[in-house]
């Protein structure tokens, strides 16, 4: 460990949130004395107003920007305006704003949403404009492409150090186990502990199960993006990732085994399965900043389910 963050005031926006609390967890670890977290009673990063309010009363010299409205397929079908407004505006008016002000670094969190509905598997960095996103979360995945555009383009011409990341889906304890916008880890653990817990014989999951996806465990993700922070001041994207896939049939028998759940596993092959697949090239990572993803899937679904557990009896 070096002292790289020790006197620098970093604010993490959505620092209250899943990702961001092992962000944190993660900077008090390298020694940060100085982590600043707007919340959202106080700022609303869609408004430039708060936005400039946020750097007069924190003066960041380095903003990792985490804040994002998420959810899953649902959610995504739901709302595209306001994933892509609202994704949009935050972005770009806090780089603008950290450009106006000098700050040392900005870093841009995107999202595996950004890549093209057919990408080559693994999906490489390179492969990005090859194509259009996948339908149901295109607005979102599309709001924050335009960020990694401005990045690029600021760096061009003002030279501003403004990097871009691209995380897989995250899971792990803490996640968000609403139905109506967690992602695929949470909502099937949340079915199959509730089936467990109500005596339910059967759960019910979206789509035909055929399409596959990769996960990283939360700290290593939090841990991918802090070594980029402190080591990697490029322009290219990059993507943050464990490198495997898994279908999410095999996922869901794998939670219903580590789960307890002996039920029937129905499909509904009305709902989409969303993108056909998704699996990192997560090579650039290593080389550019030394990350590589350490935690055993099944060992972070079982912390992740005992997790839960505990929350549901508690």
């Amino acid at each position: 460990m070096n002292n790289f963050f020790e006197n620098k005031r970093v604010v993490v926006t959505g620092g209250a949130g899943f990702l961001g609390a092992y962000i944190l967890d993660g900077l008090k670890k390298r020694g940060c004395k100085n982590i600043l977290v707007p919340r959202i009673e106080d700022y609303d990063l869609i408004k430039m107003s708060d936005i400039k309010k946020m750097y007069d009363e924190m003066r960041p010299d380095i903003v990792i920007h985490l804040a994002a409205v998420v959810g899953g397929i649902g959610a995504n079908r739901e709302h595209p305006g306001k994933f892509f407004y609202e994704n949009l505006m935050m972005g770009v008016q806090l780089i603008e704003e950290g450009r106006l002000r000098n700050i040392e670094k900005f870093v841009a969190i995107g999202t595996i949403c950004a890549y093209p509905k057919f990408t080559p598997v693994p999906f490489k960095e390179d492969d990005l404009w090859i194509g259009y996103p996948e339908e149901t979360n295109a607005p979102y995945g599309l709001a924050k492409k335009m960020l990694l555009v401005q990045s690029q383009a600021y760096r061009q011409e003002y030279n501003f150090n403004s990097i871009f990341l691209l995380p897989v889906n995250l899971y792990g304890p803490g996640d968000n186990f609403k139905p109506e916008s967690s992602h695929v880890i949470p909502a099937l653990i949340k079915k199959c502990v509730d089936a467990i817990n109500n005596g339910d014989k059967y759960i019910e999951c979206w789509g035909t199960g055929s399409a596959s996806r990769e996960f990283i465990y939360v700290s290593d993700a939090a841990e991918g993006i802090l070594l980029a922070t402190e080591f990697f001041n490029g322009a290219e994207p990059v993507n943050i990732g464990a490198g495997f896939e898994i279908t999410i049939k095999a996922l869901v028998e794998k939670i219903a085994k580590l789960s307890g759940f002996t039920g029937e596993i129905r499909w509904d092959s009305s709902k989409p399965d969303g993108q056909p697949r998704r699996c990192l090239d997560t090579t650039k990572a290593k080389k550019l900043f030394g990350f590589e993803a350490k935690t055993d899937f099944d060992a972070g679904l079982k912390a992740t389910i005992e997790w839960y557990r505990g929350q549901s009896n508690g």
